[in-house]
């Protein structure tokens, strides 16, 4: 029996992941969850933004459904963490994935995966003021970076290529400035490629990923990135591929613990009125029942989301659907 850890967090994430969860108990009826608390509430009530008892519940579960999170952005110092870094820190959750996939037909021709680095970079919080000047530091590693590049051929030898095409990953660098880090990631990157002679490889500079996304998107299959720009580059992608609320994303690591969230934030403007767009937590869902083992469930799930999802076109007011008219049980 499959366990599902829930964790909602701040705004919205209390409305789409409980929906997720009625649609995956209604094609799941061995599936148990488990509910557990963390975010900027949970830190204003208690002090603690992640309770020990959610990392315990998260350790013993299958697979874990995150909503969203709010986090104080005006400056303020405080004790609070983020729970989400700190959950990927804490169970090594390295690999970040990230597909783009066009649902409509007035979407762009986008159908990628980002693989981000979710370790390091510029993501290891370590930062310091004298008032004056502030400074970050950027970690890149050898031994981060040759892992998430075997993750990211690995996920491109499993997709096949598209539209006929071989596989390939895009390396997503800026070694032509930071000639120390990126360099090394892009050469981690390439020793990586040597064990996966069947996919092609490519690099190319953010900036120049950026633009060439824009242009012209069905032409990437996987990209590799770096923390920062993985996470950047992602968001472009779900903004062609019809936004945040249809971006789904994954959290691995070695280990048994996997954490599976909408990439959007809490969205405390509209919270409470029932007009959250769940697509993106009810693709999470899927990935989850991937991760899983469930393919005939995960099937039966994608068939009725999408039919539902192409049924509600009509009310595409920023892909904000009525929850209890999007669900599918």
């Amino acid at each position: 029996m499959p366990t599902i850890c829930l964790v909602p967090g701040d705004g919205i994430g209390q409305e789409v992941i409980p929906e997720t969860a009625r649609v995956l108990a209604a094609l799941c009826p061995d599936m148990r969850f488990t509910l557990a608390q963390a975010g900027w509430e949970v830190f204003l009530r208690t002090g603690s933004a992640l309770p020990e008892a959610t990392v315990h519940a998260v350790a013993q579960a299958d697979a874990t459904l995150f909503g969203a999170i709010q986090s104080p952005t005006d400056g303020r110092v405080t004790p609070y963490r983020s729970p989400i870094l700190d959950l990927r820190q804490r169970f090594d959750l390295y690999a970040n994935l990230r597909p783009a996939r066009g649902l409509l037909p007035e979407h762009p021709p986008i159908d990628l995966l980002i693989v981000r680095e979710n370790s390091e970079g510029l993501y290891v919080r370590e930062e310091e003021s004298d008032g004056e000047t502030a400074v970050a530091r950027r970690r890149i590693t050898w031994r981060a970076s040759l892992r998430i590049a075997r993750v990211a051929f690995w996920h491109a030898r499993a997709r096949g290529g598209r539209e006929g095409r071989p596989p390939l990953v895009t390396i997503v660098h800026k070694a032509n400035v930071l000639p120390r880090t990126d360099g090394l990631f892009r050469a981690a990157a390439r020793e990586a490629a040597e064990d996966f002679p069947d996919v092609q490889v490519e690099e190319m500079l953010v900036d120049a990923a950026a633009m060439k996304l824009v242009q012209d998107p069905a032409r990437f299959d996987v990209i590799l990135a770096p923390n920062l720009y993985g996470d950047i580059l992602s968001d472009l992608a779900a903004g062609l591929a019809g936004g945040l609320g249809l971006a789904p994303s994954a959290n691995l690591g070695d280990g048994p613990v996997a954490l599976f969230e909408p990439v959007h934030g809490s969205a405390p403007d509209i919270a409470g009125r029932g007009v959250a767009n769940p697509v993106a937590a009810l693709l999470s869902g899927a990935m989850a029942l991937e991760r899983l083992g469930r393919a005939e469930e995960m099937t039966r799930y994608n068939f009725k989301l999408g039919r539902r999802f192409y049924s509600f076109r009509i009310l595409k007011r920023h892909l904000r659907v009525v929850l209890n008219q999007m669900g599918l049980a």
